[in-house]
């Protein structure tokens, strides 16, 4: 029986400044060589806002996208085929 070195447990701390869940009913993606910039919006009526931006590299962005559709095939798996829902009638804009 070989001793192998046991995998080091990561800690991850949730920042102070990020007090819960927030709702996000659209999304823009954008990007450039060295980074994808997701941008969660939470759209009602005629307004909206900003709920959470994050920006990561081209291979994390890859690793996001896997398991997403990893996550969304085995939701179907058990319980049924989600609808799309229906993108936005307008352009959606932002002030400064």
């Amino acid at each position: 029986m070989t001793n192998q070195p046991q995998p080091k447990k990561q800690e991850i701390k949730i920042a102070d400044n990020i007090p819960g869940a927030e709702y996000a009913n659209a999304m823009q993606v954008n990007h450039n060589k060295d980074e994808f910039q997701l941008m969660f919006l939470s759209i009602m009526g005629g307004s909206g806002k900003v709920t959470g931006k994050i920006m990561t590299n081209p291979g994390h962005y890859k690793r996001i996208v896997a398991a997403l559709s990893e996550n969304l095939k085995k939701y179907e798996d058990q319980f049924g085929e989600i609808k799309e829902a229906t993108a936005p009638e307008k352009e959606i804009g932002f002030k400064g």
